[in-house]
């Protein structure tokens, strides 16, 4: 009988993989841009530009600010000179007239700008040879505009003993709006009070005699 050779079985092994592979590029690690002084000096010429527009642009607003309000000082000075003007020119005029009936004889009326270290400017003086009333005029009467006229008259004095003027010099305030308090102010403060009467203007004498200086 035949002899059977034993076969030799193999046995294939199937190899699994595990969940499925991803197809793909791998991962690139990136690689940091290197800064060079190039582009550093470049940066800070921008911020610098960007800078210089900002000033640029608030030095601008700035100006047409301070434009803006010297042009409304302008105006407003202006106006406040033509007022200033306006009310001397009514309340003046006819001041000796008045001044003499209340026992003062004046034969002109001026203004003036002292100098010499005592600057200070008078809207109107009515003088003679022995006196004069420094007029000072003002739209509306204020306390500060009778304390500033005293120190006016302060001046005045200095100036003419400096200068060998023996007068007595006395003090008025003329104004167009007063009231009350202002003008009692005036009056114990030993100055004349100058407004506006009807058509014509009166002059207040101070219920004590006026100061002299």
């Amino acid at each position: 009988m035949p002899v059977k050779t034993p076969v030799k079985k193999t046995t294939k092994t199937a190899h699994k993989t595990k969940g499925t592979q991803t197809k793909g590029l791998k991962p690139v690690k990136k690689t940091a841009k290197k800064i060079t002084l190039d582009d550093l000096l470049r940066s800070q010429d921008e911020a610098w530009k960007a800078i210089r527009e900002t000033e640029k642009t608030l030095k601008k607003s700035q100006d047409e600010a301070w434009a803006a309000i010297r042009e409304t000082q302008k105006n407003v000075g202006g106006l406040s000179n033509t007022l200033g003007s306006i009310v001397e020119k009514i309340l003046t005029p006819g001041l000796p007239e008045k001044f003499k009936k209340l026992g003062y004889s004046f034969n002109r009326i001026s203004s003036y700008s002292y100098a010499a270290g005592v600057f200070t400017q008078i809207d109107g003086m009515l003088e003679n040879g022995s006196q004069a009333i420094a007029v000072e005029v003002k739209t509306k009467l204020r306390q500060s505009d009778i304390n500033d006229h005293l120190e006016r008259m302060d001046k005045i004095r200095k100036f003419a003993d400096e200068n060998g003027d023996n007068r007595k010099f006395m003090g008025a305030m003329a104004t167009f709006i007063t009231d009350d308090d202002a003008k009692n102010y005036a009056l114990k403060k030993g100055l004349f009070v100058i407004e506006p009467s009807g058509e014509d203007v009166k002059v207040t004498k101070p219920e004590k005699e006026p100061r002299v200086w």
